[in-house]
């Protein structure tokens, strides 16, 4: 397992984050930091603020009040130009897969690149089907989604955020959408990249992920981190009453 350098800079850094939806405070000012390599589970009950902490990161969603830096540049919402150059530093994978049904594997994995890095079409072909032997489809470059699993369409919605070379990923539950049997062959992909040293964000119910892959787990509850611990503690011996139902609850089943 690849172990993160606490020391360096930050990849991403959020400092006071607020975010609300009318009258609906989502997160209630989020500090964390999360540093070149590292993996963190975010972890929470639905409707604690996990996905939007994750989409105000991408810039998807914009933040009322703090801070947020990724890779030292902080998020400028009017700043189209910044907003571009942010988007392709971060890759996301999102519950659902999100292909574009009329192109194929292969060429929603070239997409990206082509457009938005301007690579010819030869190079982005050779990358694509690069990324796909990666994640484990490299028979399927022509396939089309619909002829596609779930979970090979995840795995090449993956390739597909790789295909910008980021400098971390985030993950909105990844497995959420899967049945039982095809979570596994996503989770593997994401394994991998974490042992190659790829920073990544991962809300996920998979608490077996979370203790195999994850350097540190941030729990979350009603907007704000109850918890931010490396797994071993957090799963060994949780600090907060919070933390300490949440798990007994998941555990049980």
């Amino acid at each position: 397992m690849s172990h993160a350098d606490p020391s360096a800079a930050p990849v991403v850094r959020i400092t006071g984050l607020r975010k609300r939806f009318g009258e609906n405070e989502v997160l209630k000012g989020i500090d964390l930091q999360v540093a070149p390599g590292e993996v963190i589970a975010i972890i929470g009950r639905s409707g604690s603020g996990k996905s939007t902490l994750l989409r105000c990161i991408n810039g998807l969603e914009t933040f009322d009040s703090g801070s947020l830096a990724v890779a030292g540049q902080p998020l400028a919402h009017g700043d189209a130009r910044s907003m571009r150059a942010l988007r392709q530093q971060v890759g996301m994978v999102f519950q659902s897969f999100n292909l574009f049904p009329h192109l194929s594997a292969g060429r929603n994995v070239m997409l990206a690149p082509t457009l938005v890095k301007k690579l010819p079409h030869d190079a982005a072909q050779a990358l694509a089907q690069e990324l796909l032997v990666r994640v484990g489809l490299g028979e399927k470059f022509d396939a089309m989604p619909e002829q596609l699993s779930g979970g090979q369409q995840q795995r090449v919605a993956i390739a597909r955020a790789l295909a910008m070379d980021p400098i971390a990923m985030l993950f909105d539950e990844p497995t959420s959408a899967l049945d039982p049997e095809m979570i596994n062959e996503v989770l593997d992909v994401m394994v991998d990249l974490a042992k190659e040293g790829m920073t990544m964000m991962v809300v996920t119910h998979e608490m077996g992920f979370a203790r195999r892959v994850a350097h540190r787990v941030v729990f979350m509850d009603k907007g704000e981190i109850v918890e931010d611990a490396p797994k071993e503690d957090f799963f060994g011996k949780p600090r907060s009453e919070r933390a300490q139902l949440f798990l007994s609850k998941i555990l049980q089943h």
